[in-house]
C-alpha cells in the first residue's frame, strides 16, 4: 500500500498530466450499434457492478477511421479476479500482463485492468524490455502507458463519449503517428512497437512522426529479444492486415525484415522469389478486403517456398531421391524458421500438405490425377500452383489443364489423361518357383494374389 501511495505521489517516467478531452458523437462519428453486442454487454456488466469500463484502443481508432474492427478490447478499473467473478465464461491469462478473456459464443472480449506507470521496481531484462507488469493504476496512468496516441482512446457506449488524453483523435485526423512518451524508451520496453508502428502506418496511411521513425533502424536488433510466440502473433496481424504488401515494403525501408522471417530477406533479394512473395501478399490483401477466408498456412507456405525449392533442388543434384529430398528440405527450412517464429503445429501441417502436393501436379496420366483432385488440400495446392505460374516458375498451361480437369465430368477427365500413361497399371511380377532339392525339404509356394 505504501509503495502504491508513493507511486501515485511521485510518478516516475510519466508525461506531464494533462486534462482529458471528452469528444461527443457528432465529432467522433461512432454509433453504439457499431460496437459488438458482446463488447457492449461486457462494458454494461462492469458498469452495473460499480466499475469504470470502456471500449479501448484499436477498435475505437478503427471506428473513427471508418474501418470495421476485427475485435474489441475493454479497459476497466476492476482487477482481473473481479472481472472473472462477474462473468460465467471468463478466464485469466498472461504472465507479463494479466488480462481476462470473456467469452460470448464465438466472440472473445479481452478485458484489461488500468495499469500504473513504470518505475524502478518494474521487472525488466538487460535490454530494458518489460518482463512482468501487473501494477494497477488510474485511467489517466493507463492512457500514458499505451504506445501511440491513436491507441489511447476510450469509448463509453452508454454516454457515446470518447475520452482522449493525448490528442489521438486529432493525430488520426491529421494522418500522423505519434508515440506517447520517449520513443526510444518505449521501444526498449517493448520492441514489438517498432513492428506495430510499421503496420499502423501502412494500414491507416499515416506518416510517422520523425521521433517515431528515426530510432527504428538502429534499434531493430532488439526484435531478437522478443519471445517467438509473441512475435508470431504480431507477424500474423501484419500479414493479415489487408495491407501486407505495403507493410513489407515499409519493413524493408526501416530495415526490419532482416531476422523477422529469417529467410524473407534472402527471398526478397531474388527476382523470381520476390515476385512470387509479392503476388501471394497481394492475393491475401485482396481476400482480406473482400471478407474472404484466409489461411496462415497458405501464406507462410508461399513466403518460404523458394528456400524449400532451392534446398530441394540441391539435394536432388546430390543424388537424393525426390520425395525424401523434399521432406528433408521442408524440415530444414521450417526448423530454421522455428528458431524465430513459434509457428503452431497445425499451421506447419497445412504448410507441408501444400508443399507435398506440388510434385504430384506433374503427373497427368494414369490414376494419379483422379486421386489428387480428391485430396482435401487440392484447392489450396492449386492456388499455390497458380501463383508459381504467375511468377514465371511454371508454364501457365499446367495450371489451366488442372483447372479444366477438376471441373470436367468423368468421361472428359478420362479423355484428358495423357495417352502414354493413361489407363496403364503396373503388373505384379510373379516370383519364380524354386525347384525342390529333395522331396524331404520341399515347401509348397504361397498362393499368389493374382490367382
Amino acid at each position: 500500500m505504501i509503495r502504491k501511495l508513493l507511486r501515485r505521489v511521485f510518478r516516475r517516467g510519466e508525461p506531464t498530466p494533462r486534462p482529458v478531452e471528452i469528444i461527443g458523437p457528432e465529432q467522433h462519428g461512432i454509433r453504439p450499434e457499431q460496437v459488438s453486442a458482446a463488447a457492449r454487454r461486457t462494458v454494461d456488466t462492469l458498469q452495473q457492478a460499480g466499475f469504470k469500463a470502456y471500449v479501448v484502443g484499436g477498435a475505437v481508432r478503427d471506428l473513427i477511421a471508418g474501418i470495421d474492427p476485427k475485435d474489441f478490447d475493454v479497459a476497466t478499473d476492476a482487477t482481473p479476479e473481479q472481472v472473472r467473478n462477474l462473468f460465467r465464461r471468463a478466464r485469466i491469462i498472461g504472465r507479463r500482463f494479466q488480462i481476462v478473456h470473456v467469452m460470448f459464443g464465438q466472440e472473445t472480449i479481452e478485458v484489461s485492468t488500468f495499469r500504473a506507470a513504470h518505475d524502478e521496481n518494474t521487472l525488466k531484462d538487460e535490454h530494458g524490455r518489460v518482463l512482468r507488469d501487473n501494477v494497477w493504476g488510474t485511467m489517466e496512468e493507463d492512457a500514458a502507458r499505451r504506445d501511440f496516441t491513436i491507441n489511447a482512446l476510450y469509448y463509453d457506449p452508454a454516454t457515446q463519449q470518447v475520452f482522449d488524453y493525448h490528442h489521438g483523435v486529432r493525430d488520426l485526423q491529421h494522418k500522423t503517428l505519434r508515440m506517447i512518451g520517449d520513443p526510444r524508451a518505449r521501444y526498449r520496453e517493448d520492441p514489438v512497437r517498432m513492428l506495430r508502428a510499421v503496420r499502423l502506418s501502412a494500414k491507416l496511411d499515416l506518416r510517422m512522426d520523425p521521433t517515431v521513425e528515426a530510432p527504428i533502424r538502429e534499434m531493430a536488433e532488439l526484435i531478437e529479444n522478443v519471445p517467438a510466440a509473441r512475435l508470431f502473433d504480431e507477424m500474423l496481424k501484419l500479414l493479415f492486415s489487408g495491407h501486407a504488401v505495403e507493410c513489407v515494403k515499409r519493413l524493408r525501408e526501416e530495415g526490419l525484415h532482416h531476422g523477422l522471417l529469417p529467410l524473407l530477406d534472402v527471398i526478397l533479394e531474388q527476382p523470381l522469389g520476390e515476385k512470387f512473395v509479392m503476388l501471394a501478399l497481394a492475393d491475401t490483401d485482396r481476400r482480406v478486403r473482400e471478407g474472404k477466408r484466409t489461411s496462415p498456412g497458405f501464406l507462410f507456405a508461399t513466403l518460404l517456398w523458394h528456400e524449400v525449392l532451392a534446398n530441394w533442388e540441391a539435394r536432388k543434384n546430390q543424388g537424393e531421391l525426390p520425395v525424401p529430398a523434399l521432406h528433408a528440405a521442408m524440415d530444414e527450412v521450417l526448423d530454421t524458421q522455428g528458431e524465430k517464429l513459434a509457428i503452431t503445429r497445425r499451421i506447419i501441417g497445412d504448410i507441408k500438405e501444400i508443399w507435398l502436393l506440388q510434385p504430384r501436379f506433374e503427373k497427368r496420366g494414369g490414376r494419379a490425377p483422379l486421386r489428387l483432385i480428391e485430396q482435401p488440400r487440392f484447392r489450396a495446392a492449386w492456388d499455390f500452383l497458380r501463383l508459381r505460374a504467375e511468377s514465371g516458375e511454371l508454364p501457365e498451361e499446367i495450371v489451366d489443364w488442372w483447372a479444366r480437369f477438376a471441373e470436367a465430368d468423368h468421361a472428359t477427365r478420362e479423355a484428358m489423361l495423357k495417352p502414354e500413361t493413361a489407363g496403364t497399371k503396373k503388373r505384379r511380377r510373379r516370383r519364380a518357383k524354386k525347384p525342390a532339392e529333395c522331396p524331404a525339404s520341399a515347401v509348397s509356394p504361397a498362393p499368389s494374389l493374382n490367382e
